[in-house]
C-alpha cells in the first residue's frame, strides 16, 4: 500500500486526504498541520493526523505540500530531512517556476525526487480526481502513484517550473475571466441590472453557466488573497517573456482592489 503524507490540511488538503484514504484500492494517509486540528468525521474514518512532522513523513512514499505557496518553500525546507532517500515530495501549490525549481534543487541534494504539480480546476469540485499536470524529477512516479487511486495526472515536462509555468499561462485566463465577470457585475448592479447581466453572462458560458459563475464571484472573493498572489506570479511569467500583459495587470488590480476592501484575516 502507498504511504501518503500531506502538509496542509485547509480545504484542499483534506479533500485530498478522503479521496486518496478512500480510494479502491486506497494509500494509507498522514496528515499534518501545526495551525489546524480537525474535527472532521470523514477524514477520521480514513485518515490520521500526526502532531509530529517527522512522524508524518517517517513512512510516506508520497509527500503531497498543500500549505500555500508563500508558506511552501519553508514547508518543504522543515520536510526534506525526516524524507527518506528515493521518496515524492509534490508540491501542488500554485506558486512561480522560480519557486518551483528552486525547492526541486533542495530536494535533490536531500535525495528525494520532486514533483512540480499544478492542479488544474477548483479542488472542491471533484476532490482528489481534479486533474493535474506535473514535471521535475518525480513527475513520472508521482503520475504512476497517483493515476491508481483516480487522481489524472498528466506529466508534461522534465523541468520542475514546466506544470507551475502552464498553470499560470492557464491563470491568465481563468482569473481575468473572474474579474471580468466582477467587473460587469459591478457596474450592472449600480444600474439596477445584476441580474439580467448574470443571465445574460452565464448563458453565453454554456451549459452550467450559472454556477460557474456564481463560482467565478464567491470564489474570487473567498479565496482573493492566494488568488492576487496567483495572478502576480502570472504576471511575471509574461513580462519575463516580453509578452502583452495588458489583462493580466488589470486582473490584477481587481484582485488588489477585493483585498482592500475585504483585508484577509
Amino acid at each position: 500500500m502507498t504511504h501518503i503524507a500531506i502538509l496542509g490540511l485547509g480545504e484542499a488538503g483534506r479533500r485530498y486526504a478522503v479521496g486518496l484514504a478512500s480510494a479502491s484500492p486506497g494509500a494509507a494517509v498522514v496528515g499534518y498541520d501545526p495551525f489546524v486540528t480537525l474535527a472532521d468525521p470523514a477524514f477520521a474514518a480514513v485518515a490520521t493526523q500526526e502532531a509530529d512532522l517527522h512522524a508524518a513523513l517517517a513512512e510516506a512514499d508520497l509527500v503531497l505540500s498543500l500549505t500555500g505557496a508563500r508558506a511552501a518553500a519553508a514547508v518543504a525546507a522543515e520536510a526534506l530531512p525526516h524524507l527518506r532517500p528515493g521518496a515524492i515530495l509534490a508540491d501542488l501549490n500554485t506558486g512561480s517556476p522560480e519557486l518551483k525549481e528552486r525547492i526541486s534543487a533542495e530536494a535533490a541534494a536531500a535525495g528525494v525526487r520532486f514533483a512540480d504539480a499544478a492542479v488544474l480546476a477548483p479542488v472542491p469540485r471533484a476532490g482528489h480526481r481534479t486533474p493535474l499536470a506535473a514535471s521535475g524529477t518525480g513527475a513520472e512516479a508521482f503520475a504512476a502513484l497517483m493515476t491508481p487511486l483516480g487522481a489524472p495526472v498528466e506529466v508534461v515536462g522534465a523541468r520542475a517550473g514546466d506544470a507551475a509555468r502552464l498553470k499560470l499561462l492557464r491563470s491568465v485566463f481563468m482569473k481575468g475571466l473572474a474579474a471580468l465577470v466582477i467587473e460587469g457585475l459591478t457596474a450592472a448592479a449600480a444600474q439596477d441590472a445584476e441580474p439580467w447581466l448574470r443571465a445574460q453572462i452565464a448563458a453565453e458560458l454554456g451549459p452550467g453557466g450559472d454556477a460557474l459563475v456564481e463560482r467565478l464571484v464567491t470564489g474570487t472573493r473567498a479565496h482573493a488573497e492566494r488568488r492576487e498572489h496567483e495572478v502576480r506570479d502570472a504576471l511575471d511569467v509574461l513580462e519575463s517573456g516580453g509578452l502583452p500583459a495588458d489583462m493580466t495587470r488589470a486582473t490584477l488590480a481587481w484582485f488588489e482592489r477585493i483585498l482592500a476592501e475585504h483585508p484577509a484575516p
